[in-house]
């Protein structure tokens, strides 16, 4: 057969392979969701293998069951804890009326506006009032929990099904840790088995350490700002509402921080509009910043140099250059997807193309 041959034949495989993925796209998600829950099992399964009753270890299929068993009731204890607070605090936000809080935000803001057309950074015919009005319309919408409900329960059943799919594929994925693997090198030539073999076990070390990395950078952030924020002087359910939002969009490199400080600042002055501006809501405003931006701070020092470094084993540089580009392809899902889909191609890169020199560069913290 000729090249003109192979290359058709090629291209017909990818084709295939890509209106495969396509129709099947629920599937593979839940097969890629089990397979992250495997991950953060994994630690769970490996303490299990130290405990031992009359000498014998617990069988696999106990573990995978007692690991599946302590992830989702870490799962229902946050929904049955913290959901409630937070819906709650969501649906005082939705009832609150945005003409009322504009109306006494009315003084404050035409002050700041005149600031700043004085010194040019907003045009003289632009109505800063009406801005913060859709602004502030758009946040209530947004926290208006019953609408949102209300449409999730009618996919309800599909949400079950996924649920219960995902469970039962990750049941098998902590039971057995060589089965994800195997599933993905049986779609490669025996040739590269080896190598496949060894780049699988690789991502599967450096992904459970990211992951689980997130998880404990999330809790943190939501910790500190939670108590940040009820130290300087809001109510505890309201500052968990904050710290919730701002630890979870933390997951968002770089703009996620912004976004929840600025979440932190609208609820803040929705939740607080009957005290006097200048005397008691500004100062208090101004704390919450300070609080928010130690909580930062401390996720850039601590954090997020165990995360990024300890992890996944790249320079920040190269990190921040990764987001960059992802974010221009995919926005805020590649971001967020980023980290974890170069950490992939990295490893696949060391183990089958490692002869090039480039290949060499970008990979080389991977053996240190």
């Amino acid at each position: 057969m000729n090249n003109f041959g192979k290359y058709f034949l090629g291209f017909i495989g990818l084709v295939f392979v890509g209106l495969f993925c396509w129709y099947f796209s629920s599937i593979i998600a839940y097969v890629l969701i089990a397979a992250v829950i495997s991950f953060l099992g994994r630690p769970i399964i490996d303490l299990l293998g130290k405990v031992k009753i009359r000498g014998k270890e617990l069988h696999n299929g106990i573990k995978a069951a007692l690991a599946l068993l302590a992830l989702w009731t870490l799962f229902i204890f946050f929904m049955v804890t913290i959901i409630p607070l937070v819906t709650h605090e969501f649906q005082n936000i939705g009832n609150i009326s945005v003409d009322n809080v504009m109306s006494k935000l009315e003084s404050p803001v035409d002050d700041i506006s005149r600031v700043l057309k004085r010194y040019g950074l907003i045009e003289m015919d632009d109505d800063m009032e009406k801005s913060i009005s859709n602004s502030l319309s758009s946040l209530v919408s947004v926290t208006r929990i019953k609408t949102i409900f209300g449409s999730l329960a009618n996919t309800i059943s599909d949400i079950f099904v996924a649920l219960f799919s995902i469970t039962f594929i990750s049941f098998f994925f902590l039971k057995d840790s060589r089965l994800f693997s195997g599933m993905v090198l049986a779609l490669l030539p025996a040739k590269y088995e080896e190598g496949g073999r060894n780049a699988l076990d690789s991502i599967q070390k450096l992904l459970v350490r990211y992951f689980v990395g997130i998880l404990f950078e999330v809790l943190g952030v939501m910790t500190l700002n939670t108590l940040g924020l009820w130290m300087v002087g809001l109510s505890f359910s309201n500052a968990l509402v904050i710290g919730l939002v701002s630890g979870v969009l933390n997951v968002i490199p770089y703009i996620g921080p912004i976004i929840g400080v600025v979440f932190g600042m609208v609820v803040g002055i929705v939740l607080h509009i009957d005290l006097p501006f200048y005397t008691d809501l500004l100062p208090l405003l101004v704390y919450m910043v300070i609080a928010m931006l130690i909580t930062q701070l401390i996720d850039n020092v601590v954090f997020q140099p165990f995360i990024y470094g300890n992890s996944v084993h790249a320079h920040p540089l190269e990190i921040f250059l990764v987001i960059l580009l992802a974010g221009n392809l995919a926005g805020i899902p590649g971001m967020i997807l980023a980290i974890p889909s170069y950490t992939v191609l990295r490893v696949i890169l060391r183990e089958f193309f490692n002869k090039y020199r480039l290949v060499k560069k970008i990979t080389q913290s991977l053996d240190e």
